[in-house]
Formats: structure tokens, sequence, C-alpha cells
């Protein structure tokens, strides 16, 4: 279960503002939980004319909260949908590692299978099985727009408790009745496709594409969507396939049942089921729901926040205050103890702190005497660190770069990720090897290199594949060293 409280630092709210961000299309609900059943307080819907990731985080608030002041909403707390087309996705089998070992493969995984650098990325990850062997699908968003989305919603008075996807709530994957089940969610311009099976998510991808608007309505491509479907269906393996029974449809009514009508036709050889998901069972959440309730993303991720289950996949990183981060580290019983020894401390500072201040007025004073001759030097120093590189020709950095390269295997075994030149002396890359062979094949090679030097391995992390840190120094004479 999830602990709002460790997000928000106080209780687990009893009321939820739970909004859908969909292209242009904003919707949201507000929800309350009484004496175990959820309540359907209010619902709306609006169209932004402002997009959040390229407009002023301002104005979007502005417009956002113009939005909820018409539909009378005060609630502060709440939980966002995501749209899907914000997530990159990678896929990778976990070998027979210990689990203490896993967090530090997936780590190096993610690295390899997301284009953009991890670092830029938040990223959840979702693990399933099949074939007796181990799986994981991580999912990562882009910090920048998960940073920009808080801003907005810091503009808009809103505090943000979760980050999730639509479609994961919608057809959570821990649950045993999606074993086996493909989802589909009908979104503005797109279609979420996703595939649980086997305690996780399989596959998650948007169709782009899959809806355009002709004369004012909405049209359904169902030769893209089936053809999209079975690309994602050949790419599972073989008992995930043949666990696939069921597809469910999420979505505006009339659209749902002519998208169920197309998939029934184009997958009557697999005999799947197709089912159109208009309502919620009445103990879906654990919980007794509103008859009214209607299915839609928003609804799902608030009420299952608000029944305290944790969201399959989670964008949004837990922000401790300072002080309960204090209280966490020294509330053990020698916290007096640590109390004494922090005053002493603090008095010692008080005093350090009276002296260096004397002593500060004194330099202050030689300083003004001896300012402007120091400020004519600087001016100096800078001109001449700013034209020292090109008073090099003998094109040292580029002699590195050819020597370091050619020590690398074409086959890829070995690949550099990050490579620092200091001083046109001190070289440092770092990289990933498809195993031990590999490497101290390459660190061969390059210690027989021409003008290397002191090749020394810092780091290597992993096994296979496994990442690895070295410098070298490099001999201005250009000789081999011994």
């Amino acid at each position: 279960m999830i602990d709002l409280k460790k997000l928000t630092g106080r209780q687990n709210p009893s009321s939820l503002l739970g909004l859908s961000l969909d292209g242009s299309r904003l919707e949201g609900v507000v929800l309350a939980r009484t004496n175990g059943s959820v309540q359907l307080l209010q619902s709306f819907s609006a169209t932004l004319s402002l997009d959040p990731l390229t407009a002023d985080p301002e104005l979007v608030g502005r417009e956002i909260r113009n939005h909820l002041d018409a539909a009378g909403v005060r609630e502060r707390d709440c939980v966002v949908c995501l749209p899907l087309k914000w997530a990159l996705t990678a896929h990778t089998e976990i070998p027979e590692i210990s689990e203490a070992d896993v967090p530090g493969f997936l780590q190096i995984e993610a690295e390899r299978g997301f284009h953009s650098d991890i670092e830029t990325l938040h990223y959840a990850t979702s693990r399933y099985s099949a074939d007796g062997k181990r799986y994981v699908t991580l999912v990562g968003v882009t910090r920048t727009n998960v940073e920009l989305l808080e801003k907005v919603l810091r503009a808009a008075k809103l505090k943000p408790l979760s980050f999730s996807l639509g479609v994961t709530a919608l057809q959570r994957p821990a649950e045993e009745s999606s074993d086996g089940v493909v989802a589909l969610a009908i979104g503005e311009n797109n279609i979420a496709l996703q595939i649980t099976s086997g305690g996780g998510i399989a596959a998650l991808r948007a169709l782009e594409g899959a809806l355009e608007l002709e004369g004012g309505r909405r049209v359904l491509h169902a030769d893209m969507i089936a053809r999209e479907a079975r690309i994602t269906f050949g790419q599972l393996p073989t008992e995930l396939r043949e666990r696939v029974k069921v597809v469910r449809i999420f979505g505006p009514r009339d659209l749902a049942q002519q998208l169920a009508d197309e998939m029934e036709l184009r997958f009557e050889a697999m005999h799947l089921k197709v089912e159109v998901v208009q309502h919620y069972s009445a103990d879906e959440f654990g919980v007794q729901l509103p008859g009214e309730a209607i299915v839609s993303p928003a609804f799902s991720l608030a009420a299952e926040l608000l029944t305290e289950n944790r969201p399959a996949l989670e964008f949004l990183p837990p922000k401790i205050p300072a002080w309960q981060q204090f209280a966490d580290r020294y509330g053990s019983g020698k916290f007096r103890k640590v109390g004494i020894a922090a005053g002493a401390v603090l008095l010692l500072g008080i005093i350090a702190f009276g002296f260096q201040q004397v002593q500060i007025a004194r330099l202050q004073s030689h300083w003004d005497q001896i300012a402007s001759r120091a400020n004519e030097l600087q001016a100096l120093q800078d001109k001449i660190q700013q034209f020292r590189p090109w008073s090099d020709d003998s094109l040292r950095g580029l002699t590195i770069l050819k020597q370091l390269t050619a020590a690398f295997p074409e086959d890829g075994a070995v690949s550099a990720k990050t490579l620092e030149i200091r001083d046109l002396n001190t070289v440092t890359c770092s990289g990933i090897a498809r195993d031990n062979q590999a490497l101290l094949k390459m660190l061969e090679r390059l210690r027989a290199a021409e003008g290397v030097a002191d090749v020394k391995v810092n780091q290597i992390r992993g096994r296979s594949p496994m990442q690895f840190t070295f410098d070298f120094h490099w001999n201005e004479g250009g000789q081999r060293a011994n």
C-alpha cells in the first residue's frame, strides 16, 4: 500500500481531486472516502488553450485554476494521469542474479534501453514472469516534463500527490483479473495499449494516429489499430501470447463499442473475448463505489490512492521535509547527547564566526588598497586563459582521441559513454563492456599505444554487461610508456 503521509507530510487525505491530461483535454473528478465507500462529489471536463510543456507555467496554471473555479472545485490535493505519449519504454530479461543485485542491473539496462540520458528521466519498473523467466518493463518520463507540470499545478494552487498513467489505473497490472488482458483506452487523438500478464505490464504503448477528426467527429482507424496490436503480440514471449484471452476497451460508449466490433472481426481466429467497460464493479477498489460513476482514468487513479493502493507506475518523487529527515536520523535514544554536542559545536561556531569577522575586516582594508592592480592582473590572466588553447598547434586532443578510438573493438563489445580530457594530459573514460575479457583486451591495446601511460581502472560495476571507468596520462613526447 502507498503511504501518502510520506508524500504530503500529513495524514492520508479523505478527499482528492483526480485529473487526466490528454492532449488539450483536461478531465477531473473530486472524490471523498467515508465509512468504507467512495463518493463522487464533482466532475468536469475542459479544453485547454495553452500547452503545459510550451506555454508559460503561470499562464497555464491560471487557466486551469479558472476552469476549476468555474466548476466549483476547491480541493487542493490532486493526482494526475500523465499523457502516455510522454512515456518512454524499454524491456529486458532479468538474469539469474540475487535480488540485491537487481536494482543495479536495472539501472544499467535503463541506461542502455532508453534513448535519453537516464539522469534526465524519472523512471518506474513493472516486473512480470513467463516461461519460467523474469522480465521487466521500464517506463520513463522526462524530468523536464514532470518539473514543468509541477510548476503549472503550483500556479493553479494545487498540490500533486501522484503522477501516473491513466491506462495503468484503468487496468491495474497486479490484479488477478488483469492476467492475460489487453487494455485499449481511447484518448483524445490516440489509443493507449497495455498488455498485462504474469503480474505486471508486458507491453505499453500509445497508438498515435489511431483517431482523426473528420467533419467535427472522431473517426477510428481500425486497420491501423489491429496491425499495431498484432505487432505488439508478436513481440511477447510465447507463453504470454497464449495467456491473452480478453480485450477490454475503455472510452466513450459509441467509439468503444465501434472498436469492440472491429476487434472481434479482426481477431476472431484468436478467440479473444472483447469487453466494453463503462461502469465499475461494486467492490472495484475494495470499497463501495457510486453507481453513477463512469469509468475514467482520473476517477480510477484518485480512487486507487484514496483506498491506499499503490499506483502501478509512479513518476512523482516523494518529497520528505528536512525536519523529518533530521528526526529520522537522530530520533533514537542518543538524541539528547547529540543535542548537547550540537549545542557545543554551535557555541564554538559563534566564537569562531566573531573572530573571522574581525579578520575579514582587516583583510578588506588591505584589499581596498590593492584592488585596482589586482583587477588589471586578473583581466590579463583571463585573456591568457582564453587564448591559450589556440597557441597549441600539435593537435594533441585529436591525437589522444585517435589513439583511444583505435583501442576500442569495432564489433561494439566495448563502447565509450563519456570522455574527459583535462589539460590535454589526463584522460578519463567511462563506458559499457559486454564482458570482462572484452574489456581486458581493449585495455591491453590501449597500453600498447604510443603516448599512453599509467592506464588505471578506477571502477567496474556489474558482470555482463559491465560498467567501467579508467584513466591514463598522455606522454607529451608521444612515445609509448614502458
